[in-house]
């Protein structure tokens, strides 16, 4: 009975902080506030827990982006989409939900932030409640090979357990993976997403013809699904949510590092550049271009998309409206600076801290 007790407080201890932020935040008023946290009282007395209404849930969601200290594209956090799934009682249901995530946040390029939200944990000892096992929805397989790995080697563990429930993709370099849900308990399904809606940009340079031979392509949003949503001490483990992409985030990592593409020796290949010495700068310039091909390529095939720089500028932004709102901006420096020329943005001679506030987002190792 004790543990039950501490439990409850625990969660009433986060409840009405949040209770008291969000509502003050939309503008209600001191009866209204006063009224819902009894009211959220008495339901975790009673049941061990609490629901949080449509508004609260959305308010929430967006205080959790507000709140991402690794995030630099904060500024947009008002804009947020909420989509309300915590009725998705099966995989099935959880699929139909995430698709319509997948083609509203696309837009057919013009990127909408979006967060779909499925039911909650409830309650320490209780059964799980929905979980995607996928980092990202939309993400390309990695397979090993005779001759190496073919893809992302990001994904070898998606893609095997895919293969272990029954897919097959073709074994190019870009297969998009199933998503792999679970309800509950159950034996988690994969679900192909339809090709209609997975939006790829196949990547060009504007001046060097032979970037388009390396065949390099990506998919136009990267939807976020390996972390869990904590509002006001509910649990909600599974909350896809996505911005639109940071072009050092395609063109600096994900097809740079030695332990992905690895296409840097590539480009600079097709570049004619000197990769016998390190002091030639080659992995520099191949890097440069290969962030330029891929800003080209988005901006060119109408797919939204933020160069760096402009990222910096619009987090400045961000940091001024945080002022002025009396609210303190934090952050995590290692990644807020971008990979790529760091020194030239103001973040990089800022000091954050990094203290974690709620609501937010969090890796679900971390729990």
């Amino acid at each position: 009975m004790k543990e039950v007790q501490e439990v409850q407080d625990k969660l009433l201890d986060k409840a009405v902080p949040f209770i008291r932020e969000c509502y003050a935040e939309l503008g209600k008023s001191e009866s209204e506030m006063e009224a819902r946290i009894a009211e959220v009282t008495r339901s975790i007395g009673y049941k061990g827990t609490y629901e949080h209404t449509l508004q609260e849930l959305e308010h929430g969601a967006k205080m959790a982006w507000r709140n991402s200290n690794r995030c630099i594209g904060r500024l947009f956090w008002e804009t947020l989409t909420v989509q309300d799934a915590r009725h998705a009682a099966t995989e099935d249901e959880m699929a139909q939900a995430l698709f319509r995530h997948i083609e509203t946040a696309t837009n057919d390029g013009k990127i909408r932030p979006m967060i779909t939200v499925f039911s909650p944990v409830q309650g320490a000892g209780a059964a799980p409640g929905a979980f995607i096992h996928n980092a990202q929805l939309i993400r390309y397989a990695g397979y090993e090979t005779e001759d190496g790995i073919v893809g992302d080697p990001a994904s070898l563990q998606i893609t095997a357990m895919c293969q272990s429930l029954g897919w097959q993709g073709a074994g190019t370099p870009f297969d998009v993976l199933p998503l792999v849900l679970q309800m509950g308990n159950n034996t988690p399904k994969f679900y192909e997403i339809p090709s209609r809606l997975v939006k790829e940009v196949a990547i060009t340079h504007p001046d060097i013809a032979a970037m388009a031979d390396l065949r390099l392509q990506w998919y136009a949003v990267p939807i976020v699904s390996n972390m869990y949503l904590e509002i006001g001490g509910i649990h909600y483990s599974a909350a896809p949510f996505n911005g639109w992409y940071m072009g050092t985030e395609i063109g600096a990592r994900n097809f740079a590092d030695e332990a992905r593409y690895n296409m840097l020796p590539r480009v600079a290949e097709v570049m004619g550049l000197d990769t016998r010495r390190d002091a030639s700068l080659w992995k520099d310039r191949a890097l440069v271009e290969l962030n330029v091909a891929v800003l080209h390529s988005f901006h060119q095939q109408g797919v939204a998309i933020v160069d760096h720089h402009t990222a910096a500028r619009q987090f400045k932004r961000f940091e001024e409206k945080e002022e002025k709102a009396s609210r303190e901006v934090t952050g995590d420096w290692t990644w807020l600076i971008p990979p790529l020329s760091p020194a030239t943005t103001h973040i990089f001679h800022q000091h954050y801290s990094n203290e974690v506030k709620l609501p937010n987002f969090f890796y679900r190792d971390e729990e």
